[in-house]
């Protein structure tokens, strides 16, 4: 129901925009979220938008990254610029009302 793309691998520095494309009955009011997990770190929020395109970011990517999501195509987006070694990790969607639906992971790397 949720189809993450959009990973790869990118030097320090780089660009990169993942996609989260939901079925339509998970999207149109649902706050949609990407979470990021690393190598023996917990799963953090990365940002979270709702339906009407209120955002939120972690601290960390605060200035650097941008959610933003298209309704007509039922996707969500991340864009994220000046990625740091850090950024490096799985990003999953997630889409939430009452239940909480989530994507396949899409690996980011970003190298030094």
């Amino acid at each position: 129901q949720l189809q993450a793309s959009g990973g790869g691998m990118v030097q320090s520095g780089g660009s990169l925009r993942l996609s989260c494309t939901a079925s339509g009955s998970i999207f149109s009011t649902n706050v949609m979220a990407w979470y990021r997990q690393a190598p023996g770190k917990q799963r953090e929020l990365v940002a979270s938008i709702t339906s009407t395109g209120s955002a939120t970011y972690a601290d960390s990517v605060k200035g650097r990254f941008s959610i933003s999501r298209d309704n007509a195509k039922n996707t969500a987006y991340l864009e994220m610029n000046n990625l740091r070694p850090e950024d490096t990790a799985v990003y999953l969607c997630n889409s939430r009302d009452y239940r909480s639906f989530w994507g396949q992971g899409t690996l980011v790397t970003v190298s030094s």
